[in-house]
């Protein structure tokens, strides 16, 4: 009688934690990157501890959702369940193919991906090899609940240092003018949404994630003049419906320090650290 008392204790802090409201009409967004049981870095986990984490949070009562749903509470404040979360990838590994989405399907959890389009054109040349054509339109085909978005098609990189996206070449000791640095993020913009349209990469390709996190008002500008009216930041917070969908906060649980159970901290310490808009 006493085992099973203990084991009773021990499980009823699950089911009360199960039925816990810890927002309601937000959105948590979590970042992932690379899934692999042989690499490691400091965005690169396990498919035990991936498959561990997203169990955990299902235990504590937090739903998947997918960027469909994300987009239409955002854009036209659609209900939404209690805890929602959506779960996103960077830069189109293919991991995401072999490692991570064997576990999303299985437990039918939804997930976008965004691509670094340039890296579809030759996924085995990279230093990660990246996702494919034909991977991502079977993932699309098997699954819903999958999506791709984009990376950037081939600014996902530096110049002396600094992220392409945000700022002007120098070449030979010539910066390129405002004219140049404008045609070159709008074209570079437009040709990664293209690719993942010719792949039926979503129902609708209109989301961004900023390459190392970087922008400003001028790449907002930029990049809602060529398509995209929702953009992911790598900013901590939480998103409510007032929350500007060009700085879409996120929160990283792709780190190999992150056990189980820390992502319901880590999402309660973001709750508390909303992040502030740039200011026009």
């Amino acid at each position: 009688m006493l085992i099973l008392l203990i084991a009773f204790i021990n499980f009823l802090p699950s089911l009360a934690s199960a039925n816990d409201v810890v927002y309601s009409n937000e959105v948590v967004v979590l970042v992932y990157h690379h899934i692999d049981d042989r690499d490691q870095s400091s965005v690169t986990i396990s498919t035990e501890l991936f498959e561990k984490q997203l169990e955990a949070m299902q235990r504590k009562g937090y739903h998947f959702i997918s960027i469909d749903e994300f987009k239409s509470f955002k854009s036209e404040g659609t209900a939404i369940p209690d805890n929602a979360v959506l779960v996103t990838f960077d830069d189109g590994y293919k991991s995401f193919y072999t490692n991570a989405y064997p576990i999303l399907k299985k437990m039918r959890i939804p997930a976008v991906n965004f691509v670094i389009t340039k890296d579809l054109d030759n996924p085995e040349g990279t230093p990660l090899p990246s996702l494919s054509r034909e991977e991502i339109k079977k993932m699309r085909q098997e699954f819903a609940g999958i999506d791709f978005q984009c990376h950037s098609d081939a600014l996902h990189a530096m110049n002396s240092g600094k992220p392409l996206l945000t700022n002007k070449i120098i070449q030979n000791g010539i910066t390129e003018t405002d004219v140049e640095f404008k045609k070159r993020v709008l074209n570079d913009t437009r040709t990664g949404l293209s690719k993942l349209i010719e792949v039926n990469g979503s129902k609708s390709v209109d989301s961004y994630a900023y390459p190392f996190g970087s922008y400003d008002n001028q790449t907002i500008t930029y990049l809602q003049e060529a398509g995209v009216k929702f953009a992911f930041t790598t900013k901590q917070g939480i998103t409510t419906k007032e929350t500007d969908s060009m700085q879409i906060p996120r929160i990283n649980a792709g780190s190999p320090f992150i056990r189980p159970h820390s992502i319901n901290n880590l999402i309660k310490q973001a709750m508390r650290h909303q992040i502030q808009p740039i200011q026009s």
